[in-house]
């Protein structure tokens, strides 16, 4: 983020404040910092994920919100369409369902046998639903069982890796804030259940097997030309949803080895990039 405001001239103590909070995981506070943010009388406020734009639109009707990254904001009513957000919102988003079907299609050609997958959820992400039944239907096409497993804050991975590794032969983590913050623990404990493992970057980065989806980072820096223009005296509702096009697959063929995992020469060709 405060590398593309560097980009457009914005500079931290020179013509530029960056006041900010920490929900630290538990989504139940995020209402109540966003309130704190309007209250200080920002001239933009920057949220990501739908929990944190939700709290973000609650908060505020008038101050200007730009959502970094946020999965399919029309389908979750937080913009009434991706041309045209209407009232104070736009940003940042991507194909949140399609590219989490995606990961199943790639766990069944990393591991030609698969039988059984589990896919971890946050249920207070509202977001996840529609992803949810995206995932489904994947897996009905590959004829894969498919099994839910659930963590609302950092305490429930544990259990719920647990029960991953008893129902399922592969993982597919769905993009949650919490599951990012934690992606080293939700890396380590999928090695320690030896679950093969698919989700976003910081998953393969810390360990996981498989990533495939959006360059978060990336997402961030390009949602700054959107502040840009509001500070500069564009309507943010006039702003269309910045879509990402740009799908990275990360292959962390040291895991995939020590799982005894043998990835097909095809799905190793079409790896951005390999970890070994």
């Amino acid at each position: 983020m405060r590398q593309g405001l560097r980009e457009l001239g914005y500079i931290e103590g020179q013509n530029l404040n960056i006041e900010y909070r920490w929900a630290e995981g538990k989504y139940e506070r995020l209402y109540d910092l966003a309130a704190e943010l309007v209250g200080l009388q920002v001239d933009v406020l920057v949220t990501h994920s739908t929990p944190g734009s939700r709290a973000a639109k609650k908060a505020t009707s008038t101050i200007p919100i730009v959502m970094a990254v946020v999965g399919n904001p029309d389908e979750t009513g937080l913009v009434q369409s991706i041309a045209r957000p209407g009232g104070n919102v736009t940003g940042t988003s991507f194909f949140f369902a399609e590219l989490n079907a995606k990961r199943l299609q790639i766990l069944g050609d990393a591991i030609p046998r698969l039988a059984r997958v589990a896919v971890l959820t946050n249920p207070d992400n509202s977001a996840h639903t529609s992803v949810l039944t995206a995932m489904k239907e994947m897996a009905e096409k590959l004829r894969l069982n498919f099994y839910i497993v659930e963590a609302r804050k950092r305490e429930d991975l544990k259990v719920a890796l647990q029960t991953a590794k008893t129902r399922a032969e592969a993982l597919a983590v769905i993009d949650d804030r919490l599951f990012i913050a934690n992606a080293q623990t939700i890396a380590d404990l999928a090695s320690q259940h030896r679950l093969p493992t698919i989700g976003f970057r910081e998953i393969a980065d810390a360990g996981g097997s498989f990533a495939y989806g959006v360059n978060l980072a990336e997402a961030f820096r390009q949602s700054m030309a959107l502040v840009d223009k509001i500070l500069k005296g564009v309507d943010a509702g006039s702003l269309p949803i910045i879509q990402a096009s740009r799908f990275e697959l990360v292959i962390n063929l040291r895991t995939a080895k020590a799982l005894g995992l043998t990835i097909p020469p095809s799905l190793l060709a079409r790896g951005d990039q390999v970890i070994e």
